[in-house]
């Protein structure tokens, strides 16, 4: 007997429930991922902080790109989620246009920052590895505060990555192709949790 996985609501219903939880909820934004209802913490100073260094650093090593925090993608071929990371690296105008779900064709990195919330052993080592590959989007970048560590995912096929490299905060660390951006993660030892 195979098991069949039915999402609890559809992508239409999810979308008009994070709209009306962005109007009334303080402190959380919703993701719908694997067909599952999340509610992501909304950052914290250091978390911000971490996002701000990435910034400042793509804009410097790869100025044809920008790193947009919290926009939303449309993870279709993962059933039909919608993820919001924490950053995406596309061209500048890659978002143009298409709202607060987008298509995420044109990214090349997702980033995700971990919170001090019960979901991100789930949410960000599980659940989004397998959304981001599925997606293909080309390279997954998890900055780690709880293990104090940065794992970048990359190769990604048949719905997985198969690259995984694990390096702990202080360690220099490649991000490869198409990113091509070598990063010295030693600063993110001032924003751990």
């Amino acid at each position: 007997m195979t098991a069949v996985h039915e999402s609890l609501m559809t992508i239409e219903e999810f979308e008009e429930l994070a709209r009306a939880a962005d109007r009334i909820a303080e402190g959380v934004r919703l993701e719908f991922v694997d067909g599952k209802l999340g509610a992501k913490a909304v950052p914290d100073g250091d978390h911000n902080r971490i996002i701000q260094w990435l910034i400042r650093i793509f804009m410097t090593v790869r100025p044809d790109l920008f790193l947009s925090p919290e926009q939303g993608l449309r993870i279709e071929r993962y059933r039909k989620g919608r993820a919001r990371p924490d950053g995406v690296l596309a061209d500048a105008d890659a978002f143009v246009g298409q709202g607060e779900w987008a298509d995420p064709a044109p990214v090349l990195l997702a980033v995700e920052v971990t919170s001090d919330d019960q979901d991100t052993e789930r949410r960000d080592r599980q659940e989004k590895p397998r959304a981001y590959a599925d997606t293909g989007i080309p390279v997954y970048l998890l900055i780690d505060r709880e293990t104090c560590e940065v794992t970048v995912y990359s190769d990604p096929r048949d719905a997985r990555y198969h690259r995984i490299l694990t390096v702990p905060f202080g360690a220099v660390v490649e991000l490869p192709e198409p990113v091509n951006v070598t990063l010295d993660t030693e600063p993110l030892k001032h924003w751990v949790q």
